[in-house]
């Protein structure tokens, strides 16, 4: 590919373009060999040598889900990578890359790339999961602001990434679809380690699980019908995720009760933040970009702090229970007649 030309650092035939690509498509091999080497392991024995992963009773996790995570780790190196070389093509302008060592700084990246993609797929746990969708997000959202052929779309909102006719368009819309099935299974895990005694507290679980997996449907659905051709089944599904998030916010204290209070305020706040930030965009004082901008960090870091309370609440696993000296066990005293 480089033999007999110097590269530039960006843009079309560069050597950031080369890796991007590159390490998008090394991803997805290395997630899938990932994958397999954990189910290897597994079936080997070899379980309680690798983290537990995405083990959980009450939760499973199926084919499009790990097709999503998939999709999101590639995503985020092709967009890093590109968005890596535009840095340094800024930093070092007129600069070329020779042959030979732009073939060694592609293999590196690609090959750094692969490896910890690999070291994700093989120890996924939910709070990775989590961070992964919130970088996924960021990349993807700030991709397709910089390459938004509109400079004035803030001005509108921020549906008006995603109804051009351009790049800008394509990675708006598909980061959020990829992202809503990344939130539904989240959602699953998340309620999953919360404990129920009772047919209330189950029906509570159960509650927040359907609102969450809801909350994940209604933003793949803002992304599958743009707002210019479908406006109101855009704006419906869009103000049904935000109803959605309130109900969760507002009745978590009794979905689930063992929640701890001062998450349960959190909630609150946010949704107080939301509704103030509505009343400035109903005043004029805010435009309804930053209202949306404000209000999707406030719903994801509020899943993502859901999900580490709810992991807190789990007990002991059984291999922790498996894992207890017999010396221990050989202590308890038979109970007298």
């Amino acid at each position: 590919m480089f033999l007999g030309r110097n590269l530039p650092i960006a843009g079309q035939g560069s050597l950031g373009e080369f890796v991007g690509f590159g390490s998008a498509i090394a991803t997805l091999i290395a997630f899938l060999l990932g994958r397999l080497a954990l189910r290897t392991r597994s079936a080997a024995g070899f379980a309680d040598s690798v983290l537990p992963g995405l083990d959980a009773p009450g939760a499973r996790i199926h084919w499009f889900d790990l097709t999503a995570i998939a999709l999101a780790h590639a995503f985020i190196a092709l967009l890093g990578w590109i968005g890596l070389a535009d840095l340094l093509e800024q930093s070092f302008q007129g600069a070329v890359v020779f042959t030979i060592p732009g073939a060694v700084l592609a293999g590196v990246g690609m090959a750094v790339t692969a490896y910890a993609v690999f070291l994700s797929a093989a120890h996924l746990t939910p709070m990775l999961l989590s961070f992964v969708l919130a970088l996924f997000l960021v990349v993807g959202a700030l991709a397709s602001m910089l390459s938004s052929s509109d400079p004035l779309w803030w001005q509108k909102n921020l549906s008006a990434l995603g109804m051009t006719n351009d790049i800008s368009a394509l990675a708006f819309n598909l980061t959020l679809i990829i992202a809503g099935v990344i939130v539904t299974t989240i959602a699953r895990y998340a309620t999953a380690a919360v404990p129920t005694a009772t047919r209330a507290e189950l029906r509570g679980r159960t509650i927040v699980r359907v609102g969450m997996i809801l909350l994940g449907i209604f933003l793949a659905c803002v992304g599958i019908f743009p707002v210019d051709q479908f406006f109101l089944v855009h704006n419906t599904v869009a103000t049904g995720m935000t109803i959605a998030f309130a109900v969760l916010v507002i009745g978590l204290r009794w979905f689930i009760p063992s929640m701890p209070k001062v998450f349960i305020l959190l909630g609150y706040v946010y949704v107080g933040v939301i509704v103030m930030l509505a009343i400035f965009f109903a005043t004029g004082y805010y435009n309804l970009t930053a209202v949306e901008l404000v209000a999707a960090v406030l719903i994801f870091s509020w899943i993502i702090v859901f999900l580490r309370n709810t992991g807190a609440m789990h007990g002991p696993s059984a291999s922790d229970a498996a894992a207890t000296p017999i010396a221990d066990v050989s202590r308890v005293t038979a109970p007298q007649a």
